[in-house]
């Protein structure tokens, strides 16, 4: 049971993580998703639209804390993480 509510938060992180990307995309960006996504690897600024993302993370982490459900919170947690380790490889590479 409590690794199917870790699995739940962090499905649930990297859900929130893409959709913060997705939005990030659909407000401030001048051209379509495609040629964001396309530009931002080639340019190599696709760690900024992650870290970005990640920031939407804070909401279902907050929630689930609030609603004492700590490891789904745990789950969110290791999404953003990974999303950290993401960010990193994207600077090296």
């Amino acid at each position: 049971m409590i690794k199917q509510n870790i699995l739940i938060g962090f499905l649930t992180g990297i859900a929130s993580n893409i959709g913060g990307i997705l939005l990030y995309i659909l407000l401030f960006s001048e051209i379509g998703l495609d040629e964001t996504l396309s530009n931002s690897i080639a340019q190599g600024y696709i760690g900024k639209l992650i870290a970005l993302g990640a920031i939407l993370n804070f909401l279902p982490f907050f929630i689930f804390l609030r609603k004492k459900q700590m490891y789904h919170a745990r789950g969110v947690l290791l999404a953003t993480m990974i999303a950290a380790i993401a960010i990193f490889i994207s600077k090296i590479v």
